[in-house]
């Protein structure tokens, strides 16, 4: 009786692994990494999701959330690789727990669409999975993984769309509604496939048996609509130049990460940043990438007030990542700081503590603050990284004033909440600004999707923004998420360029909240009694 048991156990698994229908929604899920930057193949972001619709699409709740898992952990395995080389290059973890590391992480991650399989296939009517419930149901579970555990929205599928005729969509319902709209391209192909794949198959036996265009009108002409619409919005401009500009210096140290906190280390840091900047002054804006003095503000007073004085004397003005230690409240902040001119009117000597800063509210959990860390860091020195006790800053904060600009900025992995930034933005914001220090994550993809994260943000909120990092990418990008200059990664540069400011605002700057839960409950609501 154990012998068979075992044997029926063994033989299930084989058969589980060998299923080429699993293999198919894993594949699918795998291979859409492709879609996303560096590689920006948009196109297969709208054929690859509906292989897996397509075997959801007769399945009972249980198994088509199952094909839908292996569908994302697919996808995140592939797509979110890049977290793994700083597990394992900063972790000082053993490979088989880094990866083990990275598969729960996939898994979880995985849970979310695998959530929605299930919750579509359960409201459909009957054994057919009404595939039309998927969109605002998958856009539900996106939102809810991007607030749980303080949420991690990352590779969401709009972000493929940023260079594709789709993207005219983003300034009126933002990422969250490109992806929606690649989810219904996707279910109509299923649907074409449905109606005609049976229909091939009779001609192929009856040569004389006609084919029936019934059924097929609807999903073409949804997905003819779209991208014509599309094309049409192309010449829609919701925000127009002021003819305003201001010359703005990115300064990219390349600073390696396994030095960068060393004590040696941090003159010739700090010295490297001051000589790139010298020679830079005729700029209205210099930036510092995230952290990018590597000590603590209140050890950094006579060169944080020698820097101001500089920038002053040239009419410049100096925006920097750097963290602070309060230590009445024993508190540590991930900080930008600006130095030199403020406005005409106010030239603003540099004082310690002064408002005219950013603290970061959205902390990376790890790497920022370790959630249950009680529990965690004794565990392992992945759970105890360099300033990994971050507290977080308010989550609304005033735009930093440097030089007469407005700036609304954004720490490294913020830019990845829209709402945060909705939440900062004022009718007196000129730019966005983004920094990072992705020299965690190697010549990974990693730095590419985040790149062009910030370009979607651009675009939907039709403002212009300039990223600065340690490593790259580093670039300028306008009002419309085009790169307008970009500089090569892991090399010492400055890179420069033009900032055009504009005036308006989109759809999307004015309601995102709005425009998110409309299309959750309007098609639930409209859809109660649609056919499948």
């Amino acid at each position: 009786m154990t012998s068979i048991s075992k044997g029926s156990i063994f033989q299930s698994i084989r058969n589980k692994l060998l299923n080429p229908n699993h293999w198919l929604c894993f594949l699918s899920g795998f291979f859409l990494v492709f879609a996303y930057a560096p590689f920006s193949y948009w196109w297969l972001a709208l054929i690859l999701p509906s292989i897996m619709l397509h075997q959801v699409s007769h399945a009972p709740p249980k198994l088509a959330a199952k094909k839908m898992a292996l569908f994302a952990f697919g996808w995140f395995s592939s797509g979110i690789s890049w977290v793994h080389v700083s597990i394992d290059q900063f972790g000082g973890l053993p490979l088989i727990v880094s990866l083990l590391l990275m598969l729960g992480l996939c898994t979880y991650l995985a849970l979310f669409p695998a959530l929605a399989g299930y919750l579509t296939a359960r409201f459909s009517k009957n054994k057919q999975v009404n595939l039309w419930l998927l969109p605002p149901i998958w856009l539900f579970c996106e939102y809810l993984r991007s607030v749980v555990l303080t949420g991690f929205p990352w590779l969401s599928l709009g972000y493929s769309q940023i260079d594709s005729p789709l993207a005219t969509f983003a300034p009126i319902i933002g990422e969250v509604g490109l992806t929606g709209i690649v989810l219904i391209i996707n279910i109509c192909l299923v649907k074409v496939y449905n109606i005609l794949s049976p229909l091939f198959k009779e001609q192929s036996q009856y040569t004389n048996t006609p084919t029936s265009s019934k059924g097929l009108i609807f999903p073409v002409a949804l997905a003819t609509s779209l991208i014509v619409t599309s094309l049409v919005l192309s010449q829609v401009s919701w925000t127009m130049l002021t003819g305003k500009s201001a010359k703005v210096a990115l300064i990219q140290g390349n600073i390696a990460q396994s030095i960068k906190w060393q004590p040696e280390q941090e003159w010739p840091t700090m010295l490297k940043y001051l000589d790139l900047t010298r020679v830079n002054y005729d700029a209205d804006l210099i930036i510092w990438p995230e952290s990018a003095i590597p000590t603590l503000e209140p050890a950094a007073q006579d060169y944080l007030s020698t820097v101001n004085r500089s920038a002053i004397l040239n009419n410049s003005a100096i925006i920097t990542g750097l963290i602070n230690y309060n230590f009445e409240s024993k508190e540590y902040f991930n900080a930008l700081l600006v130095l030199g001119k403020k406005n005409a009117k106010d030239q603003q000597g540099y004082y310690y503590n002064h408002s005219n800063r950013y603290y970061k509210s959205h902390l990376l959990p790890i790497g920022e603050f370790v959630p249950f860390q009680e529990w965690l860091r004794p565990l392992a020195p992945f759970f105890n990284l360099p300033m990994s006790s971050f507290t977080a800053g308010n989550y609304v904060q005033p735009n930093l004033v440097a030089n007469g600009l407005h700036i609304l900025p954004l720490n490294c992995f913020e830019i990845a909440f829209p709402t945060q930034l909705a939440a900062n933005l004022t009718n007196k914001t000129d730019m966005i600004l983004t920094v990072s220090n992705d020299a965690w994550f190697g010549d990974s993809h990693g730095p590419h999707q985040h790149f062009e994260i910030a370009r979607m943000r651009a675009l939907e909120f039709g403002r212009p923004l300039v990223r600065a990092t340690n490593n790259g990418v580093t670039g300028i990008i306008n009002h419309l998420g085009e790169v307008t200059a970009i500089a090569p990664q892991f090399e010492e540069v400055v890179l420069r360029g033009t900032v055009e400011f504009v005036t308006g605002d989109t759809p999307y700057s004015r309601w995102p909240n709005l425009i998110l839960w409309l299309m959750i409950l309007l098609p639930l609501m409209t859809l109660k009694g649609f056919k499948h």
